[in-house]
C-alpha cells in the first residue's frame, strides 16, 4: 500500500530501525524490492533517480510503483521518493505526480545557494504536506564500481547545522565517509554522526548505503540513522542475473524468461537488508501506521 514516508520514518524512529530506501530502474526492480516488503512484512521507499524518470517516464513510474505496492503488498506501507533531484523544475514535477517525498540535492553548490534553493522547494512542498530531503556535502563514486579506492570527502559538522537550522529541512542527508557505488575505503563516521544527531533533530538519511560493512551499518543505526539508501546492490543484482541467464541460454528469444531471474534475485538483497536494518516485522503490524 502507498503511504506517506513521514509515517514510515516515524514509526522507524520510534522503533529504532531504519529505512531501507531501494533505487529501482525498471518493472522487475519494483517487483523485487515489493515482494521483499511484502515477504519480510516490512515498510520500505522506493526511490527513483532524474535518470529513471527519463527512461521510463513520470506518469509510467509513478503509476507502476502505486499498481504493484497495491496489488502485491496491500497491507505493507511503501513510499515513493525522489532521489537526488537536481533542479527545481524536476523536484516540482515529482511533487505534482503524487510523490510524498522529494530530494532537493543542490550539495554541489555553496552551502548559501543550496539553502536557498532548498528553501525555495521547501516553500513548494509543504503547503502539499510533501517532505523535502535536503543534503550537505556532495556524494561521490558511481553506481555499478566495484573495489578500488577513492577520495571520499566529508561534510562539515558547522555547514550542516546551519543548513538543518535555516532551511528546517524534514529529512537531511550529509557525506559522512560513504560513497555511491561500492569502494574499499568506505567508513562511516560515527564521531561525525554522533555529532550531527546531537545538533540536528530530523531524520537522518545515509547514502551509498551498497558498499558499507554490516557491522559498520548495523552502528550507524545504533547512532541514529533512520533511513539507508542502497543502489548499487540492486543494479548489481539485475545485472549480473540477467548477464548469467543469457550466456547459459543464447538462443531464448522470450525476453520475460530473461528476465524473470533478475526479480528473485533482487528479492533476496532487499529482503537481506531488510534483516539488516532491523525493520521485519514477523507479526505483520503494520495498521499502526495510517494511510
Amino acid at each position: 500500500m502507498i503511504s506517506h514516508i513521514k509515517d514510515l520514518a516515524r514509526d522507524a524512529q520510534k522503533n529504532s530501525y531504519a529505512l531501507a530506501s531501494f533505487n529501482i530502474h525498471n518493472i522487475e526492480s519494483i517487483l523485487g524490492v515489493v515482494q521483499a516488503a511484502e515477504r519480510a512484512c516490512s515498510p520500505v521507499i522506493i526511490q527513483v533517480s532524474e535518470s529513471t524518470i527519463k527512461y521510463i517516464g513520470l506518469k509510467p513510474i509513478t503509476h507502476l510503483v502505486s499498481t504493484i505496492a497495491k496489488n502485491v503488498a496491500p497491507t505493507v506501507p511503501i513510499a515513493l521518493h525522489l532521489d537526488h533531484g537536481k533542479s527545481f523544475e524536476s523536484v516540482i514535477g515529482c511533487i505534482r505526480a503524487g510523490f510524498t517525498s522529494v530530494h532537493i540535492d543542490a550539495s554541489h553548490l555553496p552551502l548559501d545557494e543550496n539553502i536557498a534553493l532548498t528553501k525555495q522547494v521547501i516553500a513548494f512542498a509543504r503547503p502539499k504536506g510533501v517532505w523535502v530531503q535536503g543534503e550537505v556535502g556532495a556524494m561521490v563514486g558511481g553506481h555499478g564500481v566495484t573495489g578500488g579506492v577513492i577520495e571520499i570527502p566529508k561534510a562539515k559538522l558547522e555547514d550542516v547545522i546551519k543548513f538543518a537550522k535555516e532551511t528546517k529541512i524534514d529529512t537531511i542527508a550529509a557525506a559522512i565517509g560513504t560513497a555511491h557505488g561500492d569502494y574499499d575505503n568506505e567508513e562511516i563516521d560515527v564521531s561525525l554522526l554522533k555529532a550531527i544527531k546531537e545538533k540536528v533533530k530530523q531524520p537522518f538519511v545515509l547514502h551509498g548505503g551498497s558498499g558499507v560493512d554490516d557491522s559498520a551499518v548495523i552502528l550507524a543505526i545504533k547512532n541514529g540513522v533512520n533511513i539507508i539508501n542502497i543502489g548499487t546492490d540492486i543494479k548489481v543484482a539485475f545485472c549480473k542475473t540477467v548477464i548469467e541467464n543469457a550466456k547459459k541460454n543464447p538462443n531464448e528469444t522470450d525476453p520475460r524468461n530473461l528476465l524473470s531471474p533478475a526479480i528473485a534475485a533482487i528479492e533476496k538483497v532487499a529482503y537481506d537488508k531488510l534483516k539488516l536494518f532491523g525493520s521485519v516485522s514477523p507479526n505483520c503490524i503494520w495498521p499502526r501506521i495510517k494511510t
